[in-house]
């Protein structure tokens, strides 16, 4: 497409669905939200770049192909359940690390859920992008 309107505008846009997505992930233990929907709005920023200035510059813009991305995804995703089986745990059992806990605060709390999600957001950003293009080229 050659609007410039529409250019100009998701330029602005995906930088504020990207944040918004990344929002969407970290609040997503506790209320609605977390990995899978904070991906796909991640991956609609980039749609919408793709088809106001092409599947090539989102690619460029991207950094990583989108396969990449899918696959880091799940090896995290994976990754994040094999960690409670190091700790003689059932397979998926929540880890969690305290970083600077004293005995008048408990850190900041870092856990094995948190990477399963993140994990969950590259593969569904990545495998929804990598469809998306691959359609878009095609046509």
């Amino acid at each position: 497409m050659n609007s410039i309107i529409l250019r100009a505008g998701t330029r602005y846009l995906v930088g504020l669905l990207l944040l918004f997505s990344v929002f969407m992930l970290l609040r997503g233990h506790n209320e609605p939200g977390g990995g899978f929907i904070g991906g796909l709005i991640g991956a609609s920023g980039f749609v919408l770049f793709a088809i106001a200035c092409g599947t090539g510059d989102a690619r460029r813009a991207l950094r990583l192909a989108p396969e990449t991305l899918a696959v880091l995804g799940l090896g995290l995703a994976f990754l994040a359940g094999l960690v409670a089986a190091l700790f003689g745990d059932e397979f998926f059992t929540g880890q969690w690390l305290f970083i600077g806990a004293t005995e008048d605060s408990k850190g900041l709390p870092l856990s094995t859920v948190l990477m399963f999600d993140i994990g969950v957001y590259l593969a569904v950003f990545g495998a929804t992008l990598s469809l998306v293009f691959a359609m878009e080229e095609e046509v």
